[in-house]
């Protein structure tokens, strides 16, 4: 028998003691990748115009990105062209239309929500209750334990106060060490002694596949009796009546196989989380109803907080391992994006889904934290390239998972194209018009990066009702006024991390699984200056750009001084002090800060006995406004 061959064990000892349901097995075959499945038919649910709206998007990008490179020609044209003018035009078309493509996206997101109009959505129907049973899975991996079932607590109050109760159960699906059990089962029996409808839990002796193989074990096992299964991350938290509302928008559809609902972030304490959990909120919007406009019945899969029917996911998302040694071979690291490649492949839809509440989700706490997660993700989106030819793809998966793949590789592609820079500009004799050739192209630029943050503020900023939700209409330009400046020196800090991440993978040193660290309070300096020590060796390189004439050493400053400050950048956000003091100024607010709703504010971990809301609550959300909400 082949290793990817599966064999349903006997049941495991979670399952004798009770702390597991009896097993419902459902078959997942391991699908091939070079054998089409059959015919795609076009999904019931699929909005008109997608093929149009995706020219027009493709076609604006190839348009924008020849501009620029046009630009560029003409400037380097004027001697002659050689082999280096070669390469700079093509990294500069590469990196321009990259911009150039986020830029459209949050353009037909902002003038969709201008129109007040919406895409239609399997979840846009009026509220039905549902009828079909659905499983929450958490798989859980060396995590915090009170943190962890204080939101499962609160998650299932809300549930149960919307009248679920009958319809839903939890399991926590652990892949923790064995150290890690008894703390675990402790919280477990806790939450299931209170809890208003069935929590289950295990832990698997052997973490065969990490999180998709975690999934895939409890499909195996019990997924015959659940008509949709929700994936949550150990930092997700969703509203009983969104979860309702999925399930029902589920059982209205039955040609559809994945919803995906867009988290907020929340709960972020250091100013790092802070500062990134206020642009996710204020920006997010319009870049979410431009996916939303292009997507249609091909939308992608996140891994968490959404809603899957489980028999097509069983059907259509048995992983192989890939031939070869990690970090390309082995087990599919990103396993979300394909396996939303997979459902569609055999004909299921898949959309994206934007709510006005319910579904929340948490960033890393620090600079480091956030690269550490992010060089996983790195291994496994550059896994995808050699999936890109899977027969019987839907060429919209196949341009994501491409997208997937070059959100990193633009990082080499950007540090390439400052090093031709540089050696052009040393033969110039440091002319800035070697790599700013017109101020058309310039203003082009600012234009494609600033364009978005502008048409957040202009979508916000009229009404009074969604200014307030940030704090006011003051408190909100003062807080984009704060975050361009730290975006703009933590752009480069980004590059670096990620360009040696890639590095590192095309060496062959695959991606470790440890847990993340959701919680932290301050990173000491020397620690930075060893995580960034390669980004403070680069900044002085850059700097030195001043030895070439003043005009490149101007140029390229704001470059070599996020590099050079990355340490002292990763070590003062990460700190609560500087994320409370940016709180009581008014600086980088949520509206659900600023009306906490009880769902929240329950799943903040606590004492065991605390666990009622304040009387008259429950585990119900008071109605936020709408304009307040994405």
């Amino acid at each position: 028998m082949s290793e990817d061959q599966v064999v349903i064990p006997s049941a495991t000892p979670a399952a004798a003691r009770g702390d597991m349901p009896g097993e419902t097995p459902l078959l997942m075959p391991i699908q091939g990748f070079d054998q089409d499945p059959g015919a795609h038919p076009e999904p019931r649910t699929s909005p008109d115009g997608m093929q149009e709206r995706r020219l027009l998007l493709i076609l604006g990008t190839m348009v924008i990105g020849t501009f620029g490179a046009g630009e560029v020609t003409r400037s380097l044209a004027s001697d002659g062209i050689a082999g280096l003018d070669l390469g700079f035009m093509a990294l500069f078309f590469a990196l321009f239309a990259w911009i150039a493509f986020g830029f459209l996206n949050a353009l037909a997101g902002f003038l969709l929500l201008l129109s007040g109009r919406s895409v239609p959505s399997p979840a846009a129907s009026p509220l039905a209750a549902p009828v079909g049973r659905t499983a929450i899975l958490m798989p859980i991996h060396n995590e915090e334990v009170e943190p962890v079932f204080a939101r499962l607590r609160a998650m299932a109050r809300s549930i149960s106060t919307a009248g679920g109760a009958n319809l839903f159960e939890f399991f926590v699906l652990s892949d923790s060490r064995p150290d890690r059990e008894a703390d675990e089962q402790r919280a477990f029996q806790r939450l299931r002694a209170i809890a208003p409808l069935p929590i289950w839990y295990r832990r698997r002796a052997r973490n065969e596949g990490r999180k998709p193989g975690n999934i895939a074990d409890w499909i195996r096992r019990h997924g015959g009796a659940y008509d949709y299964m929700m994936i949550l991350d150990a930092d997700s938290l969703m509203s009983g009546a969104a979860i309702l509302r999925l399930a029902a928008a589920m059982d209205r559809h039955p040609g559809v196989g994945l919803l995906q609902t867009v988290p907020t972030v929340i709960g972020g304490e250091t100013l790092f989380a802070r500062w990134q959990q206020f642009a996710a909120r204020l920006y997010g919007p319009i870049f979410s109803a431009g996916l939303l406009w292009w997507s249609g019945a091909e939308a992608s899969f996140w891994g968490h907080n959404a809603i899957i029917r489980t028999a097509a996911f069983a059907e259509s998302c048995g992983l192989p391992k890939l031939a070869g040694p990690e970090p390309f071979g082995g087990h599919v690291m990103s396993h979300d994006m394909l396996e939303a490649a997979l459902l569609r492949r055999r004909g299921w839809a898949c959309h994206m889904v934007t709510m006005q509440d319910g579904s929340y989700e948490e960033f890393p706490p620090t600079f480091v934290e956030h690269a550490a997660r992010d060089r996983r993700w790195c291994q496994g989106n550059l896994q995808h390239l050699r999936l890109l030819d899977t027969a019987g793809f839907h060429w919209v998966n196949r341009l994501q998972l491409l997208m997937g793949a070059s959100a990193y590789l633009t990082s080499p592609l950007w540090l390439m194209l400052l090093c031709a820079s540089a050696v052009l500009a040393a033969q110039s004799g440091g002319q800035i018009q070697v790599m700013a050739p017109s101020w058309w192209l310039f203003g082009a630029t600012m234009i494609l990066l600033f364009g978005p943050k502008a048409m957040a503020l202009g979508w916000f900023l009229p009404d009074v009702t969604r200014r307030a939700a940030f704090g006011g209409g003051r408190a909100m330009v003062l807080s984009v006024l704060a975050e361009i400046p730290l975006s703009v020196l933590a752009a480069p800090m980004i590059m670096m991390t990620q360009t040696l991440a890639v590095v590192d993978i095309l060496r062959g040193r695959k991606s470790g699984w440890e847990a993340q660290t959701r919680v932290s309070d301050g990173i000491a300096v020397s620690d930075a200056i060893r995580h960034y020590r390669w980004h403070i060796a680069l900044g002085g390189l850059v700097a030195a750009a001043a030895l070439l004439g003043w005009q490149a050493a101007i140029w390229m400053s704001p470059i070599s001084a996020g590099l050079l400050a990355a340490p002292f950048m990763a070590a003062w956000t990460s700190r609560q002090s500087l994320g409370l003091a940016a709180r009581r100024h008014r600086l980088f607010l949520i509206p659900e800060e600023r009306r906490p709703n009880p769902l929240i504010l329950e799943a903040r971990p606590g004492p065991a006995e605390a666990i009622d809301p304040p009387a008259g609550q429950g585990g119900g959300w008071p109605a936020l406004p709408r304009a307040a909400l994405s």
